[in-house]
Formats: C-alpha cells, sequence, structure tokens
C-alpha cells in the first residue's frame, strides 16, 4: 500500500485543519501516518478518533523553539526511522520545526520520499525583523531544495518561493488557508439570542469577538485600549483563546475597570456559536501567514476590524467587508469601533458582503488545489514505483 506521513509539531495541528487532507489521501488510496509531540496540544486532540479513522500515529520529541536542538535532533532521527521503517512514499511537512525536521529526515532517509511542505506563513515577509531575514531566509532556502513541493497560503509567500530551487519543476503551490467549512460557519439568526444570553451579552450592545492565542503577535491589548478611550458602557469584548499573555490582560482589563465587559472566554471548541453573538470581529494580528479565524467570522457573516499584515490583505477589504487598522495605532481600533457601533447601515452592508468575501476559502475550493498537489506526488509514486 502507498503511504504518506505527515509532520506536524503540534499533535492537535492535523484534527484541526487537516481531515479534508486525509480524505483526499485515502481516496487516492494512501495509508497515513501522522507524526507529532502528542504532548503538544495547543488545539483540541482526540487520539482515538483518528486512529478510528485509520490514521497511524508515531511519537516525536519535535519542539516548536528552533532553539530545541537536543529535541529537534531526536525528531529528525524519529521521523527518519519512521520513512525507512514504513516504507514512506510522500511525506508532508507543516509549521515552522516540523517542516525542517520532517525535510532533514526525508534527506537523510533511504527511502527519499516525495517531499511537501506547506508554509503557514515564513517568518520572513516585507516588514519583517532583520533577524529574520538573516536566520529564517537561508534555512528556508537550503530546504526547498529538498522539497519537491511547496504549498504557500498568501500571494507575497507564493511569490516568493518561486524564486526557490525546489526539488521539482512547477513545485510551487497557493492556496487560500486549510480549508474553512462553509457550513459549520454560517449565519444562524436563531443562535445569536441564546449566545448573547449565555455570554451576558445585552441585546442592544454592541459585542466585539477576538479568537486567537494569547500572545503578544495577537495584540489583543490594542483592542482593550480603544474599547477604553470609547468609555461607553454598551460595548463589550470577548477574547477566545489561551496564552502566556493571559494574566497580563487580566491585570490590564482590571487596570482599565473593564471587568464587567471584557471578559476572557479561555480556550473555546464552539467558536462557530460565539461568533453568533458578534457585531464585528477584531483580528488586530501583527503578522499573519493568512489568520484562518478571520475568515471563519466572515464566513458566518461578521464583519472584521484587523490589522494590516500579508495575511488580513487576501480578505479584508476596508470600507465592504470591515475596517483595516494599523496594527500599532490605538486610535485607528478606537476610530474603526466607533465607526461600526454608530452606523447600522454601514455595518449591515458589511455583514450582507462579508460570506461572499471569504468563498474561496471554503473547503471545497482549498480542495481542489490540495488534490492537484496529492495527484501530482502520487504519480512521482507510481513512476517511482514502476522504476523498481
Amino acid at each position: 500500500m502507498k503511504k504518506i506521513l505527515i509532520v506536524t509539531t503540534i499533535a492537535g495541528f492535523l484534527p484541526q485543519f487537516e481531515m479534508n487532507d486525509v480524505e483526499i489521501l485515502q481516496s487516492l488510496g494512501y495509508e497515513v501516518h501522522y507524526a507529532s509531540n502528542f504532548d503538544v496540544t495547543v488545539y483540541s486532540f482526540d487520539a482515538s478518533s483518528l486512529k478510528k479513522k485509520g490514521i497511524i500515529l508515531h511519537q516525536t520529541d519535535i519542539v516548536k523553539s528552533p532553539l530545541g536542538i537536543v529535541n529537534n535532533n531526536k525528531a529528525i532521527k524519529q521521523i527518519k526511522k519512521i520513512i525507512d521503517e514504513e516504507n514512506i512514499d510522500i511525506v508532508h511537512c507543516h509549521n515552522p520545526m516540523g517542516g525542517a525536521d520532517g525535510r532533514v529526515a526525508a534527506r537523510l532517509s533511504k527511502k527519499r520520499p516525495f517531499v511537501i511542505y506547506t508554509a503557514h506563513g515564513f517568518h520572513f515577509y516585507k516588514g519583517a525583523p532583520l533577524k529574520n531575514w538573516l536566520i529564517y531566509y537561508p534555512i528556508e532556502k537550503i530546504l526547498s531544495r529538498w522539497t519537491d513541493a511547496i504549498i504557500t497560503i498568501n500571494e507575497e509567500d507564493y511569490e516568493r518561493a518561486l524564486k526557490f530551487p525546489t526539488g521539482k519543476k512547477n513545485g510551487v503551490y497557493r492556496i487560500h488557508g486549510v480549508g474553512v467549512n462553509s457550513e459549520r460557519f454560517k449565519a444562524d439568526p436563531e443562535k445569536r439570542k441564546a449566545m448573547r444570553k449565555e455570554l451576558n451579552i445585552p441585546d442592544d450592545a454592541f459585542h466585539i469577538v477576538t479568537a486567537a492565542e494569547l500572545n503578544d503577535n495577537k495584540n489583543q491589548t490594542v483592542v482593550i485600549e480603544a474599547i477604553k478611550n470609547i468609555a461607553r458602557d454598551d460595548v463589550y469584548y470577548s477574547l477566545c483563546g489561551e496564552g502566556p499573555n493571559e494574566n497580563s490582560l487580566k491585570e490590564l482589563i482590571e487596570k482599565y475597570g473593564l471587568s464587567d465587559r471584557v471578559r476572557l472566554l479561555g480556550y473555546r471548541t464552539d467558536i462557530e456559536d460565539v461568533l453568533q453573538s458578534a457585531d464585528c470581529f477584531a483580528f488586530p494580528s501583527k503578522r499573519e501567514g493568512l489568520g484562518i479565524a478571520a475568515v471563519e467570522a466572515l464566513l458566518t457573516g461578521v464583519p472584521l476590524i484587523a490589522s494590516d499584515n500579508r495575511g488580513t490583505r487576501e480578505y479584508a477589504i476596508d470600507g465592504k467587508n470591515g475596517f483595516v487598522c494599523d496594527a500599532g495605532s490605538v486610535s485607528d481600533f478606537e476610530e474603526a469601533i466607533t465607526k461600526m457601533l454608530d452606523n447600522k447601515d454601514i455595518r449591515d452592508k458589511m455583514t450582507s458582503y462579508a460570506r461572499e468575501s471569504a468563498a474561496e476559502f471554503c473547503l471545497g475550493e482549498v480542495g481542489k488545489v490540495m488534490r492537484k498537489v496529492y495527484e501530482d506526488a502520487n504519480n512521482y509514486v507510481l513512476e517511482k514505483q514502476g522504476k523498481e
């Protein structure tokens, strides 16, 4: 049987984002293996459900930080062993360290499988710190020589990847994110009142929602600062997610006396329901490869207040499906919130256009490209097997 190994740094990444790819691969006759560090679960993860779907799991010591040299060296050896012992035909790597460890392991293996790397946002981009260019750019350029197909999720990364020396001609593809289930994320007016009651949001309040890890890059403080400046009792803000900034955000919220209206909801598995309660979705990240949470909001009919970065430029259209702000400007976010709050007609027009503007990010559209990627890889595998 033909076999593929999917490699990620975070264990929950595959069930959260890659199950549609698994279905495509299984339809092409592949046995799917999954290597990750199952002790690192940023996203909810149920090993038994994956096994029931025929996915074979392999524990590795891979860690997110490139400074975790000991762990990542172990992971390379572990992944190489999986490739050789399981006779893997294709390796598909995700996340920066998953991409690095997986590609090095594939290069060192006896099998020399077809290698795919999905770049969920290069760390080097226009406006990135110089150290990112000095460290990550040369590494990616070297690793691209050991890569048969690079998949990118935004235009800037796609144009850059075209210049890399991939191991296979025409081996660069672009997808609009990992694909969002448009049936799961769609407006449901009947749920709005119920969710507002559950979250204790008054019917006539203006409710802002954010879904993201609580860290410096996601930049939630700029929205909290803007709400403090607006100083209106009818503006509520719900932050969904966990992360290292949880305590500092709590302290900031308490400092500004906003605890009754700005809440940390923790990690939510029902974000599609939480979005029903929202009047807008705030996405203030300093950097995004794409930002699938914002796309989910748009498909639910929720307009955006988003920062300007290479990811949000893929879908955020200023004045049409939301407002675009400078990530470092509290006044920009303050003005955007006030405009949306005080102009229901503008908000209604944005709501009407939101879902349409995100159509190309749905599973069906992304799946067409991913099927092409896997079919191209499969042709390579069949040709190689024929020669053997």
